[in-house]
């Protein structure tokens, strides 16, 4: 069948799923066939899958039971975008209520997470409740939850209840003296503990429950939030120790930190790490451990695919006034995902074959065609893609972030994303175009080339004197086959034998 017409998900082409983003293509063949059908429809862990599958969260936990410095839980907040903000807060009737009609609307939808606002753990009738009404209503859906992992351990059993095999857990240290930079206190048997104590019980917690959903083969993705001059030089260690206790996924991310979020760090002026230095630091963390780098750090409320926020469209007075028929839901969603299989199957099969790291050999790269010399003349280069759906298929001036990867002899992979404002208000008009565009270039300052769908004359000729190509001859290519086939001209024309040279301020 043909998919639903829906701009959020449109037809991917062949050859996206590369590097170390997920669980690639390549690492996926090299799963057992139950942990491949595990991941191969979760957007989160599975690069491939999050060009396809949508996701949604729903805030059911307000309450939290630990502090940290990155962190203020923020309601009715509809124009941020980041972990901890809501605009509606629902009961766990709303919040299946919600699902129903989400997957019924979006067939595409695969995952439903609780993550918040708060701690969904230390909310445990709340989220449970959710997760046993949606066990019966809604089985073609999975289910997971993210958690600090305070609690973690007294609901391991539970979790598994109601087939919960995907969990994440926050673990931004191995090292109480660490924690106690990060987290000021914790909630613990009726009472507030600080400092070195309260990290000290949430470290051990937190490793405790790590193991004991190991043992049950429930796969972990360990988020842990990259703060510079706090936890950068302790990052390396929680990946180690999180992969020898069975870790599948880390994940890596950015603090978030400005002023008006009204979190500690940010009115203390901590600042954020700079792509360099978080790409640097996934780097040093990856080794032979899986790194998830399309992360976007939703909203406790997102809802669609990666990087979209489609929840204005499912408040609750609009879900009121919808008819949702979830048993004909399930017969299209299934026809859906078996469409979408199909051309995942497909693309895995006539995709170029895999060129695997001698350094790290659970990263497989996209294969470039170039020969013996231009592999040691041939240096690397980062290229911001305006992407939907694994395809070139954005207008710069529509894009809201750039997908950054970094091209070299030794493959394709995806470094993360960049989010910005869009340069273009509508089709005709422009808001505050000049500020805009002048942000953009900042925050893509280290790439040399810029792939999108189309653009205008005028940011065209800004980017360039910037530093920054922009090159519109690819849309609706695969990504990865239009920045190697960039790479190889530039390799071609001699550009890539010396340093790049320094890019001029906007």
């Amino acid at each position: 069948m043909d998919l639903p017409v829906n701009e959020s998900f449109p037809r991917a082409a062949a050859g996206c799923g590369a590097g170390s983003c997920g669980a690639t293509a390549g690492q996926i063949d090299g799963l057992t066939d139950a942990i491949r059908a595990r991941i191969e429809d979760h957007p989160c862990y599975s690069e491939d899958a999050h060009h396809y599958f949508a996701r949604m969260h729903v805030a059911v936990a307000p309450a939290c039971n630990i502090q940290c410095h990155y962190c203020n839980r923020k309601y009715d907040c509809a124009n941020e975008s980041r972990p901890g903000v809501v605009s509606e807060l629902l009961t766990p009737d709303q919040a299946v209520r919600k699902t129903l009609a989400v997957a019924a609307r979006i067939p595409q939808m695969s995952v439903l997470g609780i993550a918040g606002p708060g701690d969904p753990l230390a909310n445990p009738e709340r989220t449970f409740e959710t997760f046993r009404q949606l066990a019966q209503k809604a089985p073609d859906i999975k289910l997971c939850v993210s958690t600090n992992g305070l609690m973690l351990p007294r609901h391991v059993e539970e979790l598994c209840r109601y087939h919960i095999d995907h969990v994440t857990i926050t673990i931004n240290c191995v090292d109480p003296d660490v924690g106690a930079r990060i987290h000021p206190w914790i909630f613990w048997q009726n009472r507030r503990v600080y400092g070195r104590q309260a990290a000290a019980i949430l470290v051990e917690q937190q490793q405790l429950g790590l193991e004991m959903l190991s043992a049950r083969g429930i796969l972990v993705k360990v988020n842990s939030v990259l703060i510079p001059g706090v936890n950068d030089a302790h990052l390396p260690e929680v990946s180690r120790i999180v992969k020898a206790k069975g870790a599948f996924l880390h994940n890596v991310m950015p603090l978030i930190a400005r002023p008006e979020h009204g979190t500690f760090y940010g009115l203390m002026g901590q600042r954020s790490p700079r792509p360099a230095e978080l790409q640097a630091l996934q780097d040093a963390c990856s080794g032979d451990m899986k790194m998830m780098r399309h992360c976007r750090q939703c909203r406790a409320d997102a809802v669609g695919l990666l990087g979209e926020d489609r929840g204005a469209e499912f408040t609750l007075d609009r879900i009121e006034a919808m008819d949702v028929d979830y048993e004909a839901a399930m017969v299209v969603r299934q026809e859906v995902r078996t469409e979408i299989a199909a051309r995942l199957a497909a693309k895995r099969a006539r995709g170029p074959s895999p060129a695997v790291s001698r350094a790290n050999p659970q990263v497989v790269h996209f294969q470039p065609r170039v020969t013996k010399a231009a592999a040691t003349a041939g240096r690397p280069v980062l290229m911001a893609v305006a992407a939907r759906g694994g395809v070139v298929a954005v207008h710069f001036g529509h894009a809201r972030e750039f997908l950054i990867y970094e091209a070299s002899a030794a493959g394709v992979r995806l470094i993360g994303h960049r989010r910005v404002e869009s340069y273009c208000a509508g089709d005709e008009s422009c808001g505050d175009a000049d500020s805009a565009l002048t942000r953009t270039i900042e925050a893509l300052v280290d790439c040399e080339v810029l792939l999108c769908a189309r653009i205008g004359y005028e940011p065209w000729g800004r980017l360039e004197a910037a530093g920054i190509q922009p090159n519109g001859e690819h849309a609706m290519e695969a990504v990865e086959e239009a920045v190697m086939a960039v790479w190889q001209q530039m390799l071609a024309a001699g550009k890539l034998t010396v340093p790049r040279s320094g890019a001029r301020r906007a």
